[in-house]
């Protein structure tokens, strides 16, 4: 979806800028008009970590004029394999500090603000009121929901990405746009799962390489959203398997229940519980629906489980038939959620629930 600038262009560029931009500048899209917004840009991004490192490096490299880094922590050794904008050099030092020196390196001109705080609902707003654009690059459920809650508080776009193991996901969340759904992260994952549902990067794993692929696509739709060009991933979700080397995308809409201070009792009926991988092994009876692509079925599942892809269930979701409870997952979540809700409004008398975590978390319990 085309949107308008989100930035007025600076009056004009450093003269060395248009040197250094010569390749960006020479793309009709975007040309000089498209690289004095970049460089009248504030961007703030969340954490300096495996997606925060090449957000920052590519934010920087493009010609942002300001950058904001929200990070409190310190480098260490096993941050190298991912975190491409620290060196062996740097274990041990702060990196806020370490990532704005090599920021200004890159880009003499770009204005690097550091905020060496750990994020948090009480401070998050406060932090991003003076940024046109957020982009979240945390590891933590508890942050991912300050940083969305604050953007939507504040109206401005929140560029979202999520990496673990082999899969990744990227969209933008923005509660008040000039035009197109209003989607947030609450629409999506209504709350945190529980604690040890889902498991982090640093129990499960991460393939460093998709981290810079993820990167470069939050960078890209960066861009795009300061400029006013190309389509916005606002209300669709890009879902990248590095294995089997698959883009897939899922549609998103704004959920009027999370935005609705009371629900009604029939309201809050037809949405679809979630189910934690421990309640689903006391459940007896039970349907279990794979939404996941049918090669991601055939390469594993959880065992019983049926294969209905998402398309088919978006396509006809009342020709499924459903029986007694039905579990809905997908790969992490936000499939098996646009499922769980179109099966909702075509089975309202149907139980349908979300299982948590999806078959990421059942995958990583069974190899414990």
């Amino acid at each position: 979806m085309a949107l308008p600038p989100l930035v007025a262009p600076a009056e004009q560029l450093p003269a060395d800028e248009r040197e250094r931009a010569a390749r960006q500048l020479r793309l009709p899209e975007l040309g000089e008009p498209g690289q004095r917004r970049l460089f009248a840009a504030r961007v703030g991004v969340l954490g300096a970590g495996g997606l925060g490192s090449p957000v920052l490096l590519y934010l920087a490299s493009a010609g942002v004029g300001t950058i904001g880094i929200v990070d409190d922590d310190v480098v260490d050794a096993s941050n190298l394999q991912r975190q491409v904008i620290f060196s062996s050099a740097d274990v041990g030092q702060p990196k806020a500090g370490v990532a704005a020196d090599r920021i200004r390196s890159l880009s003499p001109h770009t204005h690097v603000i550091e905020h060496r705080e750990h994020l948090t609902p009480d401070n998050a707003e406060r932090i991003f009121a003076d940024y046109d654009l957020i982009i979240d690059g945390s590891d933590s459920f508890d942050t991912r929901y300050a940083v969305a809650d604050a953007c939507a508080a504040l109206g401005i776009p929140l560029v979202w990405g999520s990496v673990l193991r082999f899969d990744a996901q990227a969209t933008v969340f923005w509660s008040r746009p000039p035009s197109g759904p209003a989607v947030t992260l609450r629409d999506v994952f209504p709350a945190a799962p529980a604690p040890g549902d889902v498991p982090s990067c640093a129990e499960a794993g991460v393939l460093g390489a998709l981290c810079g692929q993820l990167g470069g696509i939050l960078v890209t739709e960066a861009v795009k959203l300061i400029c006013g060009i190309g389509d916005s991933l606002i209300g669709r979700m890009l879902v990248l398997d590095a294995l089997g080397q698959r883009v897939r995308e899922v549609p998103l809409a704004p959920d009027a229940a999370a935005h609705t201070p009371a629900e009604t009792t029939s309201t809050a009926e037809r949405r679809p519980a979630h189910i934690s991988l421990e309640d689903l092994d006391g459940l007896v009876g039970a349907t279990l629906l794979d939404v996941r692509e049918p090669e991601e079925f055939a390469r594993g599942s959880i065992p019983g489980a049926e294969s209905v892809p998402l398309a088919r269930v978006l396509g006809d979701a009342a020709s499924i038939d459903l029986h007694d409870t039905v579990v809905v997952f997908c790969q992490q979540g936000p499939r098996a959620r646009s499922a769980a809700r179109a099966l909702t409004a075509a089975h309202p008398e149907a139980d349908i629930r979300l299982l948590d975590g999806g078959y990421a978390a059942w995958e990583q319990r069974s190899r414990v």
